[in-house]
């Protein structure tokens, strides 16, 4: 398992497993599969509908809660001082944990910035009440991070953001980790039938003997970005872990940068 660390000492996976679009229904075997394969960290979000289920399945595990590192997100409709506080007790409660790894602002309210600066602190208050290790915003552009480190008093250390081979978001990603952020990437391997079955991907797949997904999640992490890749499929989810034993050269991650195409494949 490759780690690396926050910028306040906590180490944390640069693997992990997501529940986004998981039917609660589907969680308890799909969280049980990714634990048996060696994931330890799980990337949720109050929105996603299914914390409740991710709870139990944690629970089920038998794991020791401080070999895992778990992460969850304030909803839009949630921020505000007052309401950000009490989502955060309503996710503990769902997810049947003491603490939280990793709590971030889910967006930022591009109509009220100051409603997500009060959201910030909040997530300060949570972190001086030792109730979460670290805390962090997600989908946060240059302009907005730099009105947050204005005014905190504990400067995020994670900007979770979409990254792929489509959209490798080099200048946001300098500046986070310029700037002390740790980055990390949501929707790592895009949708597969665009990126799985670009040329370039698959040609390293077959000089390294690897799938395409593994190729893709191998850069993401040799270039610094924590990601989650999300699967129901028992086989998928093995397969999406086992990229250890192998690097990338400088070179082919060059070649997979220059894919770059800055396009959202999760939203216009």
């Amino acid at each position: 398992m490759e780690t690396t660390q926050l910028s306040n000492g906590v180490t944390i996976p640069m693997l992990g497993f997501g529940t986004y679009l998981i039917d609660s229904k589907d969680v308890p075997a799909a969280v049980k599969t990714a634990l048996d394969a060696g994931y330890r960290h799980l990337d949720c979000a109050h929105i996603y509908g299914n914390e409740p289920a991710v709870g139990t399945a944690i629970k089920a595990s038998g794991i020791d809660r401080s070999d895992l590192f778990i992460t969850s997100k304030v909803w839009n409709a949630d921020q505000g001082y007052d309401k950000t506080l009490a989502a955060f007790d309503q996710t503990l409660s769902d997810l049947q944990l003491d603490y939280l790894d990793l709590y971030l602002i889910h967006w930022p309210n591009e109509e009220n910035f100051d409603l997500t600066l009060d959201t910030w602190r909040a997530l300060e208050t949570l972190y001086q009440q030792k109730k979460v290790r670290a805390i962090g915003v997600s989908n946060f552009s240059e302009d907005q991070l730099n009105q947050v480190f204005a005014m905190a008093k504990v400067k995020p250390m994670v900007n979770q953001i979409e990254r792929h081979p489509y959209k490798v978001q080099a200048e946001l990603g300098k500046f986070d980790t310029d700037n002390g952020v740790l980055n990390e990437g949501y929707s790592p391997i895009g949708h597969g039938h665009l990126i799985l079955e670009d040329p370039v991907i698959t040609k390293l797949a077959d000089k390294y003997g690897k799938s395409p997904a593994q190729i893709v999640l191998r850069w993401q992490v040799d270039t610094g970005f924590v990601v989650f890749p999300k699967s129901s499929k028992p086989a998928r989810v093995r397969e999406n872990f086992e990229i250890s034993g192998f690097h990338l050269t400088a070179e082919e991650i060059a070649e997979i940068n220059g894919l770059d195409q800055d396009k959202h494949l999760n939203y216009d």
